[in-house]
């Protein structure tokens, strides 16, 4: 009788386990399978993305003009700032003298 009823809880066990272990197999592969899509979905979007900025520089390496403008030299100031001399009369005269000692 003791075997019969050990035998009895391994069945229902298994009649148990396997169906919720196919559930969760299913479930599983689900889950990766839509991983994998998206991961495929991303590929795939990368790669137009990639051809569309190809395009863009082969249309903007034929439609700009050849000459570039030409680059300002930046003039120096051939004399001083007055405002900048007149902000450092100031602070010499508001700020002590200190000769080291």
């Amino acid at each position: 009788m003791r075997v019969l009823w050990t035998l009895a809880q391994i069945i229902i066990g298994l009649a148990v386990a396997i169906p919720l272990g196919i559930v969760v197999l299913v479930v599983a592969l689900g889950i990766l399978g839509r991983l994998l899509g998206v991961a495929v979905l991303t590929l795939k979007l990368a790669c137009l993305a990639l051809i569309g900025y190809g395009l863009f520089r082969v249309a903007r390496f034929f439609f700009t003009p050849t000459s570039r403008p030409a680059v300002q030299p930046v003039r120096e100031l051939t004399m001083p700032d007055p405002y900048y001399e007149a902000a450092m009369r100031e602070l010499d005269a508001e700020m002590p003298r200190t000769s080291g000692r």
